[in-house]
């Protein structure tokens, strides 16, 4: 599972650096990294059920998450660190069905063309995700499979975060 999720890492971070939303440097930000586990738990009944039918949705929405974790991070985090549970204040804004939009709109405040075009480049990171996954040998509803998918997640997740840092003006550089 390792090698799955260190080939993911490394195709989605090549896709988005072709697109200029990360860096060549993934940036490092342990307060929104802690955060994962616990947002990680929170999601996984919705992310899980909603997967079956809609696999995208269930993949692009981790990394909305980590966006919206890692702007409350640039602008209140002091507030937001205190937050019991991040994914749950997030969902229940608007509903499981329109996390993308309440993230966008509110969390973002990315509307019209941007907020089309985060949207697609979240969509399409999320199909190269299913994608990787639909070509593992591994059995549906197995523990191989749980494993993968929450692997998917925090790939999703880890981009999220790099992509809302660029779009903040944070870039990591090899000081010498």
């Amino acid at each position: 599972m390792e090698r799955f999720a260190t080939a993911l890492l490394s195709d989605l971070h090549s896709f988005l650096l072709k697109h200029d939303a990360v860096d060549e440097r993934l940036p490092e930000c342990p307060d929104v990294e802690a955060k994962w586990p616990a947002i990680a738990e929170a999601y996984l009944p919705d992310g899980a059920r909603e997967f079956s039918n809609y696999p995208v949705a269930s993949l692009g929405w981790m990394m909305l998450i980590a966006m919206a974790v890692a702007k409350f991070w640039d602008t209140d985090w002091e507030r937001y660190d205190k937050q019991e549970d991040l994914y749950l204040m997030l969902r229940d804004k608007r509903g499981y069905d329109h996390l993308d939009e309440y993230i966008l709109d509110e969390v973002l405040d990315l509307h019209g063309d941007a907020a089309e075009q985060m949207q697609t480049l979240v969509g399409d990171c999320a199909e190269r995700v299913k994608r990787a996954l639909y070509s593992q040998d591994i059995e549906p509803g197995t523990v191989d499979a749980f494993k993968a998918y929450v692997a998917c997640l925090q790939t999703m997740y880890q981009m999220g975060m790099a992509v809302q840092l660029k779009a903040m003006g944070y870039h990591m550089t090899k000081i010498n």
